[in-house]
């Protein structure tokens, strides 16, 4: 492996350091990125029982915040639950950003790393060809031992950068769809404790049953014209009925 190193060159020290620092990364971002860690299971629910037995105070809302980056979110709905629901919805937003943002930690790093270390390879290719059209500019293209070393140093130099970059590259975009997955449940999950503390899904079923309501008045205004048809014929029955006993008595 030593050789291995030796025979690329110098631009082997930076490929081999990108290498560590991206796999470093990567172990963090795995381990840090657990779906359990960030959404706890029924921490909502939970915050709901406080609220309704009234024991949310400063001791649950620390151990809220520091617990896991969804309490994070709903601590700072919490502490504006008593003001209007705009003003609790923008804390819980303005927390978000600094949330998403500590999800991406690293990840510029890694995506960086995935970019250069082809170019470091390709860099490597470069100084291995130079190598090659000076050793056939000074001694010829006679022994092939002498245009040996910098053609292996343009293939290891290259072949190092890939072998860098493709895994990089790949957990960068992993991580990436991971964390917009988690943000888009993590909204989810503080919109749920905006709407029941203000009780917006209440209003949203009475609304519900009132469209019901209203979809079953139209049945009963088609039977109403029947009523009044067979009160107009009824009227003028009378009407004929008297008429002919006046002509009678007449």
């Amino acid at each position: 492996m030593f050789d291995f190193v030796k025979a690329g060159g110098i631009l082997m020290a930076p490929i081999l350091v990108c290498s560590v620092i991206a796999l470093a990364i990567i172990i963090e971002r795995s381990l840090a990125l657990r779906t359990k860690k960030i959404i706890p299971e029924n921490l909502v629910a939970q915050v709901w029982q406080w609220a309704k037995a009234g024991q949310i105070d400063p001791r649950r809302i620390h151990s809220l915040r520091t617990g896991s980056p969804l309490g994070r979110i709903l601590a700072a709905g919490l502490v504006n639950m008593r003001h209007d629901r705009e003003i609790m919805k923008e804390s819980i937003e303005e927390t978000g950003r600094h949330v998403i943002h500590d999800l991406e930690r690293y990840l510029n790093t890694l995506g960086t790393i995935a970019a250069i270390t082809p170019l470091l390879g390709l860099l490597g290719t470069v100084f291995g060809m130079i190598e090659v059209f000076s050793a056939i500019t000074s001694k010829g293209v006679g022994d092939p031992t002498v245009l040996a070393g910098g053609i292996s140093k343009a293939l290891i130099t290259t072949a190092a950068g890939l072998s860098i970059a493709i895994p990089s590259l790949i957990f960068y975009r992993y991580f990436k769809g991971k964390i917009d997955a988690l943000v888009v449940a993590m909204e989810e999950e503080a919109l749920k404790l905006v709407e029941v503390i203000h009780g917006e899904r209440e209003e949203e079923d009475k609304t519900a049953e009132g469209q019901s309501l209203k979809e079953d008045e139209p049945t009963q205004e088609l039977e109403k014209p029947k009523i009044v048809r067979k009160k107009k014929a009824s009227s003028r029955r009378t009407a004929n009925t008297k008429s002919r006993k006046s002509r009678e008595t007449g």
